[in-house]
């Protein structure tokens, strides 16, 4: 899960996936993708992010069956424990989580493989701060609210790590995301790490706040992915490249149509335009091609790295993963 605009937690939560049987292993990279999907229905696991957006599009524009699909359900849930529990127990065929999140599932012997970069975070998740604070050097013995186990933690460990600072050299203040941009505007802590809307919300409430830091340092440090079982790459791959397919044509949509893509997307997460268009702006989404470059390429090497880097300094990932394990970019080569 990314962050949903009602400031729903995102912990990383996989204790559904430890103790679960091995699947059989993920179709191999070299093999030949069937470009007719399999019959029968597709289930996927989707929280009310915006960064998911664009299955929102294709079901609403029809692409799903454009793409030869005949039954794409999109199965919503609230929390991260709870699509991790249904992907861990077969209820679901694929799920949009956050990078680190699947890095945590794999760790846990969840057996299921990234195959789509969804999205990136630039500018939707950031540290702020009043004009007191001028630089990330500033923040030693400094109280900063930020919300523990989420993109937040993962966001300002990585930007001390970056100036050779740890969580030791500030002072921590524990609260929600949706709370620490408010903190900041009250005065009681001189620095905040949040996401959108939040972020445009303390900016607009206050001209000194600034934006510190933003996950866009690094760009794919916060993203999401798609991730399907293994059991479901091997028996229905036709299924997964046409929602790889699918995908691709409802960005097109999107970028043909923004106006009309963000109204669908805003819907389908519950909010208006106007409160998620910074949130929209902020957000980079990847299409088809950019997927067959960064799967093999920056993201799974230089961008894996940082995030398990990250994670693992946030206290959310306590084992090794490596790209073999967990991408399979057959499909992106696949797609036309």
């Amino acid at each position: 899960m990314m962050r949903n605009p009602v400031g729903q937690f995102r912990a990383l939560l996989v204790a559904a996936a430890i103790g679960l049987a091995a699947a059989p292993a993920a179709q191999a990279a070299d093999a030949a993708v069937p470009t007719t999907p399999e019959a029968g229905s597709f289930k996927i696991g989707i929280e009310p992010w915006l960064g998911y957006g664009q299955w929102h599009v294709a079901e609403a524009k029809g692409l799903f069956k454009a793409s030869g699909l005949s039954d794409v359900q999109i199965v919503n849930f609230a929390e991260d424990k709870d699509i991790n529990a249904a992907l861990a127990s077969g209820q679901l065929d694929a799920a949009n989580i956050a990078t680190h999140t699947a890095m945590g599932m794999v760790a846990a012997g969840l057996p299921v493989k990234i195959v789509l970069l969804l999205d990136v975070s630039m500018t939707a998740d950031a540290m702020i701060a009043g004009k007191e604070i001028a630089s990330i050097k500033d923040l030693k013995g400094k109280q900063v609210a930020f919300e523990e186990g989420t993109t937040s933690d993962i966001l300002l460990k990585y930007a001390l790590a970056k100036n050779g600072m740890s969580i030791a050299d500030v002072q921590p203040v524990p609260m929600p995301a949706a709370d620490a941009g408010s903190a900041l505007i009250a005065g009681r802590v001189p620095v905040a790490v949040t996401y959108e809307p939040y972020l445009t919300t303390a900016r607009a409430q206050n001209k000194d706040v600034k934006l510190l830091f933003t996950a866009g340092e690094d760009p794919g440090l916060i993203s999401d992915v798609l991730v399907v079982r293994d059991e479901v790459i091997k028996s229905r791959p036709g299924q997964v490249l046409a929602m790889i397919k699918a995908w691709d044509a409802a960005l097109k949509d999107y970028k043909a149509d923004t106006a009309g893509g963000r109204a669908i997307i805003s819907k389908a997460v519950g909010s208006s335009v106007e409160d998620l268009n910074t949130a929209f702006d902020g957000v980079r989404y990847y299409s088809l091609a950019e997927n067959k470059n960064a799967l093999t390429g920056e993201f799974s090497t230089r961008t894996f790295a940082d995030v398990e880097a990250a994670a693992k300094n946030a206290g959310l990932l306590q084992a090794d993963v490596t790209p073999e394990q967990m991408i399979d970019p057959a499909f992106v080569k696949a797609a036309q």
